[in-house]
């Protein structure tokens, strides 16, 4: 029996033409190989991108003068002001290098010129990695993960957002009713496939993308929800696939005249968009092991779940930055409030998707055709969890790594499975019974205060870090900000103004 994987070693028909001219795996670039391909492709321009502390990329430019000065920024990086890129590192030592990492090659879908663009790692002035970053952070947890566990922590995202701009009378959708519906209803259909065209250029693993419940008009605009789903790939390839998906449709937005966002909430009384996270765990032979033999949830899967039970207080404060995160994560609109999980129920902070456990052949059922008894794929592979609390207002690096973490504190606990039953949802559970998400920025602050030992364990988040998101959270001063929304319907614009292109 074969397993679902998601893989294609085609390399000469991938979608990014780097990998397509290389024919080889990216994780296998070496700086050969880019100078190969900038001298074969008449590449004249390079751009290195990294993620900031307000969790956008930032680009760095450069001109290829010769063959000898490419090779020098490859190998060398350049220098950048790390205080500007990050609000906790000091001015008076800030000076970082930037080193591309050569498996993210992509070539600018959006460059007036032939332009390669690498995503980059940061140095300090001794060589090493600087450890105050959310990168590091995420590496050093993922390898931390493989080591203790022997198994590779895999994730991908549901990337939701709106799009925005001047409203027509043709072909009007029912308020909040856009779930899965298709053009000529839904109007921006056409712009979401240029959208995941564009993003698979650059490399990216898509699974699928469709509108989204959320749609309204609005003083003369449209406002129509979509999402992109990606595949589970490493954790850390995840989260260049994310940033990088991001940058691509704006740009493409912005080429297009229009207006994309995505803020956790742009208005009260619609749906909000999230950033949901899967994951999936796999041993060293690439079997997904969420499942058991009997494709029941696996004891791994449960201890997965019961880290993310434990520090789902804490979370909050990487997943929901921003005072209008906390305006979605309420009750009645399919975002979690409390501390539970479930099979298959979007009510609960971590889901157990659909999967594919059952037998059956329904393809052959679909079809009319003979049932088959040896299937030739193992689709139980695809089996997820999901984490639903988080939002466009993450800083993805970092808030990956604060899931992988909570994973990690899951396979250290004696008591995992113990804890993973215990906030089990089921049935009609009073939710008053369970414990509550954090209700502002300010109280997610206290929360990673209480925990944060926990993730500056084995160094995966520096102090520097922990106590820069700590400040950040803080200053937004929201304590009891559900009390003063009701009364000044002004600062609620104003809110939703400020976050609007969040992250």
């Amino acid at each position: 029996m074969k397993h679902f994987y998601y893989m294609d070693k085609n390399y000469s028909t991938s979608r990014n033409p780097v990998v397509a001219f290389l024919k080889k795996s990216p994780e296998d670039f070496t700086a050969d190989d880019i100078v190969r391909y900038v001298n074969e492709n008449g590449i004249g321009m390079l751009n290195f991108m990294y993620p900031g502390g307000d969790g956008r990329l930032k680009t760095l430019q450069f001109v290829i003068n010769s063959e000898e000065y490419l090779r020098e920024i490859l190998t060398s990086g350049e220098r950048v002001d790390g205080s500007s890129l990050f609000p906790f590192i000091d001015a008076h030592n800030s000076d970082l290098y930037v080193l591309p990492r050569f498996s993210t090659a992509f070539i600018s879908p959006f460059a007036p010129m032939p332009t390669l663009v690498m995503l980059c790692s940061f140095f300090g002035n001794d060589g090493n990695p600087v450890e105050c970053t959310p990168e590091y952070a995420l590496h050093k947890a993922a390898d931390i993960f493989k080591a203790e566990t022997s198994l590779d922590f895999e994730a991908m995202g549901e990337l939701e957002y709106y799009v925005i701009a001047p409203c027509t009378e043709m072909y009007p959708v029912a308020d909040q009713k856009g779930y899965h519906e298709s053009g000529p209803f839904a109007k921006f259909e056409n712009f979401r496939a240029r959208c995941m065209s564009a993003i698979a250029s650059t490399g990216g693993e898509i699974k699928y993308g469709h509108s989204e419940v959320g749609c309204f008009t609005l003083n003369g605009m449209t406002y129509e929800q979509n999402e992109i789903e990606f595949l589970p790939v490493p954790v850390r390839k995840a989260s260049d696939q994310l940033l990088i998906a991001k940058w691509v449709i704006r740009n493409l937005a912005l080429q297009e005249n229009l207006i994309v966002t995505f803020s956790p909430k742009i208005i009260e009384g619609k749906a909000g968009s999230g950033l949901h996270i899967h994951m999936r765990l796999k041993d060293k032979t690439g079997r997904n092991v969420m499942l058991d033999g009997d494709r029941q949830l696996s004891l791994e899967a449960r201890r997965l779940i019961a880290g993310l039970m434990v520090m789902a207080p804490s979370l909050t404060a990487f997943g929901n930055t921003i005072p209008s995160s906390y305006l979605r994560l309420v009750p009645h609109q399919e975002a979690p409030t409390t501390v539970c999980w479930g099979m298959r129920n979007r009510a609960g902070l971590v889901r157990v998707p659909l999967g594919w456990t059952s037998t059956t052949d329904m393809s052959a059922i679909a079809n009319g055709l003979p049932p088959t008894d040896n299937r030739e794929l193992d689709a139980s592979q695809r089996q997820t969890i999901e984490i639903r609390s988080g939002d466009g207002s993450a800083n993805i690096p970092s808030y990956l790594a604060a899931i992988v973490t909570a994973g990690l504190q899951g396979f250290r606990m004696p008591d995992a499975e113990q804890i993973a039953w215990s906030t089990f949802l089921e049935g009609n559970v009073n939710m008053e019974d369970l414990e509550a998400l954090p209700a502002s920025c300010i109280e997610s602050a206290s929360r990673l205060e209480a925990q944060r030992g926990l993730y500056e364990k084995d160094g995966i988040f520096s102090a520097m870090m922990i106590n820069g998101q700590i400040k950040m959270l803080r200053s937004h001063n929201d304590a009891d900000l559900s009390t003063r929304l009701k009364k000044d319907n002004v600062l609620l614009k104003k809110l939703i103004a400020d976050s609007f292109h969040c992250g």
